[in-house]
């Protein structure tokens, strides 16, 4: 781009995005004249999915608005909680992020998620289809503009991506309810009807049995239940502080 300048200053929690050469929080920026504000932003390596306000000499605008030479652009960051309408809220996950859906689900959060890698236009397909967020690493997949929502996942660590998915959209937790496996709605068995899957040891030692409606996987509370349980524990007393915070 050649064109019009304009002066842009992104908010420092979007700074990561910008590239190497130009990671600095303000700068001029030229255009071309017909690109909107959004392309712009998106072209400078911040997907508008993490974009909450484009703010133009002290006024909101919409992506779509086209700059003009001279202006000042303020791009903030996501307000959170990050409301999204139109829609129950559910995800969707790419194939790396199969450690943050487990835990998603564990919490009984609709989780869906690609164990194989299905393309970029696959995903962003689904996403819309049936209305998922599209949650993902991929900054070239979140600027898909069929996707119906998306949000970039910061931290490599599941720990730290499941605080900041929490933070970001208050999903409603009912943990032990969904099936880690396949997303599944868990309902209560009997030691007989999961019989087939339990080993010796297993049918003498336990009693209390769920199973899955959808793939019918049994679940008990065996030799991991203590570091579930610690997810579990860790998720709720910290979702609660947040929205104490906040209050």
């Amino acid at each position: 781009m050649n064109g019009p300048e304009i002066h842009v200053e992104f908010a420092p929690e979007l700074a990561l995005f910008l590239p190497n050469g130009r990671r600095r929080e303000t700068g001029e920026v030229p255009t071309d004249g017909v690109s909107s504000l959004g392309h712009v932003v998106e072209s400078l390596g911040v997907p508008l999915t993490e974009v909450g306000a484009l703010v133009v000499d002290g006024r909101r605008v919409p992506p779509s608005y086209v700059p003009a030479a001279g202006d000042s652009v303020a791009v903030r960051p996501v307000e959170r909680p990050q409301q999204v309408p139109g829609a129950p809220l559910r995800f969707l996950l790419d194939v790396h992020l199969g450690t943050l859906a487990r835990r998603l689900r564990l919490l009984g959060v609709d989780t869906a998620y690609e164990s194989t890698d299905i393309g970029d236009a696959a995903l962003a397909a689904r996403s819309a289809a049936e209305k998922r967020v599209m949650l993902s690493r991929d900054r070239g997949l979140l600027r898909r503009r069929e996707l119906w929502a998306g949000a970039f996942v910061y931290s490599t660590r599941p720990d730290e991506q499941l605080r900041d998915v929490l933070d970001r959209f208050h999903p409603e937790l009912r943990p032990w309810t969904r099936c880690t496996a396949c997303n599944g709605l868990l309902k209560e068995a009997t030691k007989e009807e999961v019989a087939d899957q339990l080993e010796h040891g297993t049918r003498r030692t336990y009693d209390v049995f769920a199973q899955c409606r959808s793939c019918g996987r049994a679940y008990w509370k065996g030799a991991h239940h203590d570091q579930l349980e610690a997810i579990v524990r860790r998720a709720l007393t910290e979702y609660a502080d947040a929205d104490a915070d906040r209050g």
